[in-house]
């Protein structure tokens, strides 16, 4: 088995290097002439935490410079800081930029969990996401913020808890985990979670002028700035939304559960419903087009 690692928070990241280092002795010594695993690391040289599967400016250039990076303690890892963003990381390490094609994507260890809405916008399970796209298995890793300091072995100690299955569940299987920091002594357990109704951004207010929040007359002005409500889900877990589940995702890990969710990528969506609007959409442009 051959695990690409990255993440969104830098390859210098103390996560990263924590997760690699759990790796590295997960994959053996190589005492015998042979590892059992392989493992590389391809991640970025910048934080691009937030950035989803985006691939940036790939377009408008032909090349992706990289520094060769050592992790103590995972001296033997080879591990690269590339000038891109996780997504972009895992395609050109799945795709020969640093050696053969990798079975596996182990993204993280992300500092602030990744739930609820804000799976959709997380570049450490974009990066999963990207390389389930080319058949790869994936690990998403988070742990949440705001306790210090942070355990992070705890985190990378279920995590290589789960590659076992993982390695054995078929090609495109993604698993969203998230970890309470806590030491593991303290960890109430490890469940299933449906992703939640936890959000980034709540409310967006400023732009038209307000009074207790609410819209008055008057308008948008020119220029001036819209304030935002964050949400619970990054990078610190604190009140829930009334509508939070018990088996949701952030409610298990407030209740200090780590927290794993199987999840997937872009796909046709197949629902009948979502046949019924495209057949009707086809009617109204053939209609429009005289066809």
């Amino acid at each position: 088995m051959r695990v690409l690692v990255t993440n969104d928070d830098g390859v210098h990241a103390p996560g990263l290097a924590e997760i690699t280092r759990a790796l590295a002795r997960w994959a053996g010594d190589g005492r015998s002439g042979k590892r059992e695993h392989e493992v590389v690391v391809v991640a970025p040289l910048a934080n691009h935490s937030g950035a989803s599967a985006a691939v940036g400016t790939a377009y408008e250039r032909e090349a992706i410079s990289y520094l060769r990076v050592r992790i103590e303690g995972a001296e033997d890892v080879p591990t690269y800081g590339v000038d891109a963003p996780p997504a972009l990381a895992v395609l050109v390490g799945a795709l020969g930029g640093f050696g053969p094609r990798p079975d596996m994507v182990v993204s993280g260890i992300n500092l602030g969990v990744n739930v609820g809405r804000s799976v959709l916008h997380s570049g450490t399970v974009g990066a999963t996401l990207t390389g389930a796209q080319l058949g790869l298995r994936g690990l998403a890793v988070s742990l949440r913020a705001g306790f210090p300091p942070e355990q992070w072995s705890t985190a990378s100690t279920i995590a290589v808890a789960l590659l076992p299955a993982l390695c054995a569940a078929p090609p495109r299987t993604v698993l969203n985990l998230n970890v309470p920091s806590v030491p593991m002594e303290e960890l109430r357990g490890v469940r299933r979670a449906r992703v939640s109704t936890s959000g980034i951004v709540k409310r967006a207010t400023g732009g038209a002028a307000t009074h207790d929040g609410d819209p008055v007359q008057g308008g948008i002005p020119d220029e001036g700035e819209v304030r935002l409500t964050l949400g619970t889900a990054i990078p610190t877990l604190g009140r829930m939304d009334e509508s939070e589940d018990p088996e949701d995702d952030a409610a298990l890990i407030a209740a200090g559960y780590a927290s794993i969710t199987p999840i997937v990528g872009v796909r046709e969506d197949t629902a009948p419903d979502s046949d019924e609007v495209v057949r009707a959409a086809l009617a109204m442009a053939h209609k429009a087009l005289g066809l």
